[in-house]
C-alpha cells in the first residue's frame, strides 16, 4: 500500500510560491492589454472583485480539505458532499479546464523562443514538454523546485515594474505620450472609459487570469504538515492580490495612458521598454517564457494528480492508480503529456481566434470548479456540523458568502453569453458536459451489472 501513497515531499516554501505561481500567469503578463482595452482603468477594481471572490473560494476549500485528512483534492470532497456524479464530472473538468490551459502555453513556449531561434515553433514546445515530464516523474520535490523558481522570476519582475513605476512617479518621467503621474489613470476617459458594459466584459479575462489559484487544494495529498502550510497560503492570498495584481496594474497605468496599450502585445514588454535599457524587450520575453512553461508545468502536476485521484475512487482507469518507485502518478504524466502534444501539433492548424475560445472554455470550466466547492461548503456545513464545530481553520461569512459569490459566476457566465467574442465558446462547453454525463450513466450502469453478477 506504501507504493500507491502520494509522497507528502512539498514544503512550506513549495507551497507558498506555487500558491504565488498559480495566481501570476499569462492572463496577467499577455491577458491583460486586452482586458485594459475592454475595461480602461476600471480594470482594477474587476480584478479586486474576483479575486476577493477567489480568495473565499479558497478558504471554504481550505476547511474542507483540513476537515479530513483522506481528502486528497477537491473531487474526493465534491463526492462526498455531492455525490460520485460531482466527483466524477468535476474531477474530468478540472483535468479538461488544465488541458485546454496546457495546450496554449506549450505552444506559447514555443512562440517565445522564435525571438532568439528561428527554428519551427513545434521543436521548442515538444522539447519543454519531454523536459517538463522527465523533471515531473522523478520527485514531486523537483516539481516544487521547478515552481519555486518560475514563481520568483514572476516575483522578481513585477516587484522591478513597481519599482521602476515609482522612481518615475517620484521623478515625474516623461514618455513618448505623457509624463508619469497617477493622474493618466483618470485623464483619459474617467475610470469607467467604455462604460459599465466594457467593465463587466472584462470579466472573463479576469478569471481566466485566476486560473490555477485552486493548485494549493491540489498539493494537499503532497504537502508536508498541511494542517499549517495551506492556512498560511491561503490567508496570505488577498496581499498577494492587491500587490501582484493590483499593485502592478495601477504601476502601469500610471506609466501608459490606458490608450497607450494594446491587446496583442503584453503592456509589460511596453513599460519595460520605456526603461531605455536595450534588452528590456528581451528580459521580458524570457519572462513570458518561463511564465508559460510555468503553466504548462502546473498543468502536468495537476491532470496527472486529478487522473490518480479519479482512479483511486474508480472514476477513472485503474491505470492511473499506479505510481512509480519515486511515489509519482507516471501514467498519468505521460497520458497528459501525449495529449498536450497532440493538442500542441492541432494548434498550429487552428486559427488565431482559437486561443480566445481556449481561454474561454478554460475559464467557464473553473468556474464550474469554483463553484463546486461552496456547493460542498455549503452542504458541509449543513451535513457536519460537528466538523465544522472542531474546524480551526473557518471560512469567514458563510453561508452568505457563498451564496453571494456563487450569484457572481452565473452573473460572470451570463455576461459572456451576451458578449460576441465568448459567445462561441460558451454554447460550445455545454457538450462537454452532457458528454459527460453521458459517460457517468454508462459507467454507474455498468457498476450495478457488475454488483449483480457479484
Amino acid at each position: 500500500m506504501a507504493q500507491q501513497e502520494l509522497k507528502r515531499d512539498l514544503k512550506n516554501r513549495h507551497v507558498q510560491l506555487i500558491a504565488i505561481g498559480g495566481t501570476i500567469g499569462t492572463g496577467l503578463f499577455l491577458g491583460s492589454g486586452k482586458a485594459i482595452q475592454l475595461a480602461g482603468p476600471s480594470i482594477m477594481f474587476a480584478y479586486i472583485i474576483v479575486g476577493i471572490a477567489c480568495f473565499f473560494v479558497m478558504r471554504a476549500l481550505g476547511e474542507l480539505l483540513l476537515s479530513k485528512s483522506g481528502y486528497k483534492s477537491f473531487t474526493d470532497i465534491a463526492e462526498d458532499y455531492i455525490g460520485p456524479w460531482a466527483g466524477y464530472v468535476t474531477g474530468w473538468t478540472y483535468w479538461f479546464c488544465w488541458i485546454m490551459t496546457a495546450m496554449a502555453d506549450i505552444i506559447a513556449v514555443g512562440v517565445y523562443v522564435q525571438y532568439w531561434f528561428h527554428i519551427p515553433q513545434w521543436v521548442p514546445a515538444v522539447v519543454c514538454l519531454i523536459l517538463l515530464l522527465g523533471l515531473n516523474l522523478l520527485t514531486v520535490k523537483l516539481f516544487g523546485e521547478l515552481e519555486f523558481w518560475f514563481a520568483l522570476i514572476k516575483v522578481i519582475t513585477i516587484l522591478a515594474l513597481i519599482g521602476i513605476g515609482i522612481i518615475f512617479l517620484i521623478m515625474g518621467f516623461k514618455t513618448e505620450t505623457a509624463a508619469v503621474s497617477v493622474k493618466n489613470i483618470w485623464a483619459y476617459g474617467g475610470l469607467f472609459p467604455h462604460g459599465v458594459s466594457g467593465f463587466f466584459l472584462s470579466f472573463q479575462m479576469v478569471v481566466f487570469a485566476y486560473v490555477g489559484v485552486e493548485l494549493v487544494g491540489v498539493t494537499a495529498a503532497e504537502t508536508a504538515n498541511p494542517q499549517k502550510n495551506i492556512p498560511s497560503a491561503i490567508n496570505k492570498i488577498p496581499a498577494r492580490i492587491l500587490f501582484f495584481y493590483v499593485g502592478a496594474l495601477f504601476i502601469l497605468l500610471c506609466i501608459n495612458p490606458w490608450t497607450q496599450l494594446n491587446a496583442e502585445n503584453s503592456p509589460f514588454v511596453k513599460t519595460f521598454s520605456l526603461v531605455g535599457i536595450p534588452i528590456a524587450a528581451g528580459i521580458i520575453n524570457f519572462v513570458v517564457l518561463t511564465s508559460a512553461a510555468s503553466a504548462s508545468n502546473s498543468g502536468l502536476f495537476s491532470t496527472s494528480r486529478i487522473l490518480f485521484n479519479l482512479s483511486s475512487n474508480k472514476q477513472g482507469p485503474a491505470f492511473f492508480a499506479k505510481l512509480n518507485k519515486n511515489h509519482v502518478p507516471s501514467n498519468g504524466l505521460i497520458v497528459s503529456a501525449l495529449v498536450l502534444s497532440v493538442g500542441a501539433l492541432l494548434s498550429k492548424l487552428i486559427p488565431e481566434q482559437a486561443f480566445g475560445i481556449v481561454t474561454t472554455i478554460s475559464a467557464i470550466c473553473f468556474i464550474w470548479v469554483w463553484g463546486i466547492i461552496l456547493v460542498c461548503h455549503l452542504r458541509y456545513r449543513k451535513l457536519r456540523p460537528d466538523l465544522r464545530k472542531k474546524s480551526t481553520f473557518k471560512a469567514p461569512f458563510t453561508p452568505f458568502i457563498n451564496y453571494v459569490v456563487l450569484v457572481l459566476f452565473a452573473f460572470i457566465l451570463i455576461i459572456m453569453l451576451f458578449a460576441e467574442s465568448t459567445r462561441t465558446a460558451l454554447l460550445l462547453t455545454p457538450i462537454w458536459f452532457i458528454l459527460l454525463f453521458i459517460l457517468y450513466s454508462f459507467k454507474k450502469k455498468k457498476d450495478h451489472n457488475i454488483r449483480i453478477s457479484a
